[in-house]
């Protein structure tokens, strides 16, 4: 890895950092913005892929040969699950303040994401071991931690690199990184259900592959100059704070991802148990890559659309209300037809909107950021309702279905699905 050089850009680094806001454009990327837009999916895809693989797929397949089918196989996944978005909803926002601080002559990124990766190969080759409630829930939080060190300083590539009007183009592409890893996940990881182990190693050397190359082909300015940020600890405890008062955009831009991420996940996430108890799918495996595709299919093609079109007209607010209504409308079909076709219709419909969301959904959080000092930091925040509804799913499904059984996953899902669209709808920064 070679250190950049300092090239002339639009604005400095120092001048950007100490004075800039989400509303901001930033300096123009070192080795040019074309690429970094196209590596940024290869880079989300690799951690995507074990958030799709893992708690969907090989962990639940995991419980349920150590606990059978029951009642104990749900509620220890559910304890698992709970304990490891925990450690995710503590990890990230601190990765992303140790990373605004890091002064290296690779930036204040690159060393976080390539060591956060490599820890993380390192935890899930561990939880391919895990034979006890304790191990599992000792090896996933690790896992949990290590890849939210890669993924919260990943997130801040936007904000740091990306100008205003390039951003729903770049979080359209990211996008499809995330959901192609998301669902590629759950469709690689039905090859992997006869041997566990052998997936955990793939997919972390996957991961750490695509990170360190992303860092390589992407250098940063080097943040040796910045001036050294001194520790706060009143500071340190706010990391996981922002004021709704003085910051209200950002309070509601982080509910209504929250609300939007949980309900879709709550349903998508729990895909494999379903299959097996609710639509009575003797052998899921055979069936999950056919509806990854059709799921895949429906996220492209409207994430394609709708990231260049929100460009273009100006706007992200309306796609948020498009994809609410879109994927409710998707979940109201296995609720009321309790049957795998209608389950492979929704897959596609339910992809179709989430496209949409997610194709205006990074750049809409980038644009209601407070400071450039501590871009990681919030988005840190941020994606904790990203990441947290995807890893808690299990979690938080286990919790309704052992109450209410798995129809009710349906309307619990479409209900925060709405409330998440009409949480936006303060946002003043953004239309």
């Amino acid at each position: 890895m070679t250190a950049p050089s300092e090239p002339i850009a639009p604005m400095t680094t120092n001048t950007f950092v100490e004075n800039a806001s989400g509303i901001d454009d930033p300096p123009a990327p070192v080795k040019g913005l074309r690429r970094l837009m196209w590596w940024i999916i290869p880079a989300n895809l690799g951690i995507f892929l074990i958030w799709g693989a893992v708690p969907g797929i090989l962990m639940q397949e995991q419980a349920r040969q150590l606990y059978g089918d029951g009642d104990t196989m749900v509620a220890n996944l559910a304890i698992i699950s709970t304990i490891g978005a925990f450690g995710a909803m503590v990890a990230q926002p601190i990765a992303g303040q140790i990373s605004d601080r890091t002064r290296s002559r690779f930036g204040r990124r690159a060393p976080w994401i390539v060591l956060g990766a490599l820890a993380g190969a390192l935890a899930l080759i561990g939880l391919a071991f895990a034979d006890s409630l304790w191990g599992f829930v000792i090896a996933w939080t690790l896992v949990q931690i290590c890849y939210n060190f890669a993924q919260g300083p990943l997130s801040a590539v936007m904000p740091d690199r990306v100008p205003l009007k390039r951003r729903g183009t770049f979080a359209a592409l990211s996008g499809i990184g995330l959901m192609v890893g998301a669902l590629g996940g759950q469709i690689l990881g039905s090859f992997f259900l006869g041997s566990i182990a052998a997936g955990y190693v793939t997919f972390a050397v996957f991961a750490l592959v695509v990170l360190t190359l992303f860092v390589v082909f992407n250098p940063d300015y080097a943040s040796t100059k910045l001036e050294p940020e001194p520790f706060n600890l009143k500071e340190f405890l706010g990391t996981f704070w922002v004021s709704p008062i003085k910051h209200p955009d950002f309070f509601w831009a982080f509910t209504g991802r929250l609300l939007l991420y949980t309900g879709y996940f709550a349903v998508t996430g729990y895909q494999y148990l379903l299959l097996i108890n609710y639509f009575g799918i003797d052998k899921p495996g055979e069936v999950i890559p056919l509806l990854g595709l059709l799921s895949l299919v429906g996220i492209i093609v409207s994430t394609i659309v709708s990231g260049p079109l929100s460009d273009r007209v100006g706007r992200r607010k309306p796609f948020v209300f498009g994809s609410a209504a879109v994927v409710s409308l998707g979940f109201l079909l296995p609720w009321i037809w309790p049957d795998i076709t209608s389950w492979m219709i929704m897959t596609f419909i339910a992809g179709f909107g989430f496209g949409m969301f997610q194709a205006v959904d990074q750049a809409l959080m980038s644009e209601v950021l407070p400071s450039a000092k501590s871009f990681a930091k919030d988005l840190g925040v941020v994606n904790i309702a990203a990441t947290l509804p995807q890893t808690l799913a299990p979690g938080v499904a286990g919790a309704i279905v052992l109450a209410l059984g798995y129809s009710a996953l349906f309307p619990v899902a479409i209900v925060l699905g709405i409330l998440g669209a009409f949480a936006v709808w303060p946002i003043k920064a953004v239309r």
